[in-house]
């Protein structure tokens, strides 16, 4: 049974989609932006810290569908310029403990959403 996951700790959605869709064990989480959840501001202090609030986001969904980071097993990381990706990388390493990883792409896009640097998605799996 599909089950749209909507929690508070996490931006609202900006158009008609829902932070996630929860799929019998599967989570399939809406790319997130460095959108503050408590004032609905943007984070632009810097793509370290708008990396760490895209990842804080994620994990404010996953959990409110009783998953965690652990759980991810695909990741998508669009990027308004590809000289970010180092600083992102860095960042978005310290979200996973395990020696595996998530599967992931990252790719260089024209424009994404409020015109921010970074926007990730991702699918996890309950075990």
């Amino acid at each position: 049974m599909k089950k749209a996951i909507l929690t508070s700790s996490a931006p609202e959605p900006i158009g008609p989609y829902n932070q996630a869709i929860q799929f019998e064990n599967m989570i399939f989480v809406s790319g997130q932006i460095p959108l503050n959840p408590e004032d609905g501001n943007l984070i632009g202090s810097g793509i370290k810290d708008e990396t760490r609030q895209v990842m804080e986001n994620i994990k404010a969904v996953l959990k409110e569908g009783g998953f965690d980071m652990e759980d991810i097993v695909k990741t998508s990381i669009f990027l308004k310029s590809m000289e970010n990706f180092g600083a992102v990388n860095k960042e978005y390493g310290t979200y996973f403990s395990s020696s595996i990883p998530p599967a992931r792409e990252t790719v260089e896009v024209s424009k994404l959403p409020l015109d921010v640097n970074v926007e990730i998605s991702c699918i996890a799996i309950k075990k």
